[in-house]
């Protein structure tokens, strides 16, 4: 985990096309006092930094080496052929790899589809970059294919995609090293599974505290349960037999008169 102990921090990276904002909501709701920094890098970077420590956790695109790097796989992406608006896969609502084998198909340095070489006719050269892909699609010179998501983070006005059948999917995970699963880490995986504040994972919320030197309400009713199983409430008293031992002796001194009374002569 980055920063000191007295001030903790968590670093977050992410990859283009991958929108953390909601996650980062949550996230300083929660953690109000643990400042979150956002920190953007291309595919094929965000494992090293993670690797280096260079980030607590990131969105990643899949497939990365896991040997010392955790993954939770998050959610798998269509995949898209960028094209200018007058092209003709623009008429079709979605078009099949084998459709692409007659166009140049655009194949950038940092592709994020695991694949050695997309469909189609390769271009002379690799682009750099996706960015690098997309003006050259705009000019013309080949078509591209691409997660949707990056397809809207390029969006221009004079282009447009449609969904491509048969090619690889990009998957998107979150992950971190695998001896650096801290606290924060933790707290930041149960945001993005959608765990509540009160889950049993991650950090928990403190126990209630005494006040004053007297028990907390929890500490109260376990006395009182404590008590129950002791002996449960205490007895009452049996009340005294009315008249008492004075009133006995009266009864009996009253019965040896009537049976000493003479009996009447018939």
């Amino acid at each position: 985990m980055t920063g000191s102990q007295e001030t903790p921090s968590f670093r977050l990276a992410y990859v283009p096309g991958v929108t953390p904002a909601k996650w980062v909501k949550i996230w300083r709701e929660r953690l109000p006092d643990v400042p979150l920094e956002l920190v953007q890098l291309a595919a094929a970077e965000a494992p090293g930094v993670l690797r280096e420590s260079g980030a607590d956790a990131g969105f990643v695109r899949l497939p990365i080496d896991r040997t010392d790097l955790s993954a939770i796989p998050l959610y798998t992406e269509t995949t898209v052929v960028v094209v200018p608006k007058d092209h003709a896969v623009a008429a079709a609502d979605e078009v099949a790899a084998d459709d692409l084998a007659e166009e140049i198909v655009l194949h950038p340095l940092d592709d994020a589809l695991d694949w050695e070489r997309p469909p189609g006719l390769p271009a002379f050269e690799r682009p750099a970059t996706t960015a690098d892909a997309i003006e050259l699609v705009a000019a013309g010179i080949g078509v591209l294919l691409v997660p949707q998501s990056l397809a809207r983070l390029h969006h221009r006005k004079d282009l447009t995609y449609r969904p491509v059948t048969g090619t690889p999917e990009s998957q998107v995970a979150l992950s971190w090293r695998q001896d650096a699963t801290t606290d924060l880490v933790e707290d930041f995986i149960g945001i993005v599974r959608g765990r509540t504040v009160n889950s049993s994972r991650g950090r928990r919320p403190e126990p209630e505290k005494k006040q004053d030197g007297k028990p907390g309400q929890g500490q109260k009713q376990g006395q009182k349960q404590g008590q129950a199983r002791k002996g449960g409430a205490p007895q009452k008293k049996a009340a005294p037999a009315r008249g008492g031992a004075k009133g006995a002796g009266r009864g009996t001194a009253k019965g040896a008169q009537r049976s000493g009374r003479p009996r009447r002569r018939g």
